[in-house]
């Protein structure tokens, strides 16, 4: 009996021993999933606020990959970041706000923030070095977006686009324009979206009309030519026709000469 006990005893050790291991690498493997962050940045969790990615101020040039796919807000500002590449964003579903103000950023590549469309509702893009407006870069967007403080160039391609842009409508009167085609309507200064008065595309309006006046003239003159061509062929084949017709004998002469036959015969 003490040693059927002793056996007992054992295995129910070796067994608690096993499942206490298991709890223990549990419970490490999922503070390691919790607490995992990009290299470089500080990661901090709260109830009921989620992940938040802090990476300001590391004067990072590329947006960096390993970032927690759990994450709701992800802070690059204050870094030297110049373009934002296609789907850089994308393994993030739970993203809520994203600030990407105060770095150097150029460009935005088309589908940018391509998968942010449901979750996201704040996307800061504040003090950067944006000139072109690229509506492909938010396609699906609907985010309240801060777009101040960039030297927006405002032509035709941006008054084209705005109509195409679904981001919340106020985030719009950040784009003010710094430079602007034509320059001389008046947009230097003046946030575009409040300057309904403002056509940038008049220009190429009058570029259009005038391609058309052109062609029109063209082809106008194609038909003119046509005509006097048709007109002097015509002309010719009618004197020539004349002409033939007036070598026929006439009724008159046709009878004399039968009358002529006749009294002959």
């Amino acid at each position: 009996l003490s040693l059927l006990d002793s056996g007992w005893l054992l295995r129910h050790s070796v067994v608690m021993c096993l499942l206490l291991h298991s709890l223990v690498l549990m419970t490490f493997c999922i503070h390691h999933a919790a607490t995992s962050c990009s290299q470089g940045c500080y990661c901090s969790e709260s109830d009921g606020r989620g992940k938040t990615v802090r990476c300001s101020n590391l004067r990072l040039t590329e947006i960096p990959q390993d970032l927690p796919n759990d994450t709701q807000r992800i802070y690059l500002d204050f870094n030297l970041l110049t373009v934002v590449p296609s789907n850089a964003f994308w393994d993030l579903p739970m993203l809520s706000e994203l600030d990407l103000s105060n770095n150097e950023l150029a460009q935005l590549e088309p589908g940018a923030f391509r998968g942010l469309g449901p979750s996201l509702t704040f996307l800061d893009l504040s003090s950067n070095k944006l000139v072109k407006f690229n509506p492909e870069a938010f396609e699906g967007l609907r985010a309240r977006t801060n777009l101040t403080n960039n030297p927006w160039h405002c032509d035709c391609n941006l008054q084209l686009a705005m109509p195409l842009i679904d981001l919340e409508p106020q985030s719009l009167t950040g784009i003010v324009c710094e430079t602007s085609e034509p320059p001389d309507v008046g947009a230097e200064g003046v946030p575009f979206l409040l300057a309904q008065d403002l056509d940038l595309c008049v220009v190429m309006k009058k570029t259009t009309d005038v391609a058309m006046l052109v062609t029109m003239f063209g082809w106008f003159t194609m038909v003119i030519s046509y005509l006097v061509y048709y007109v002097r062929n015509n002309t010719e084949d009618a004197r020539r026709h004349l002409e033939y017709l007036k070598s026929l004998p006439t009724k008159q002469e046709q009878s004399e000469a039968s009358s002529t036959i006749s009294t002959v015969v």
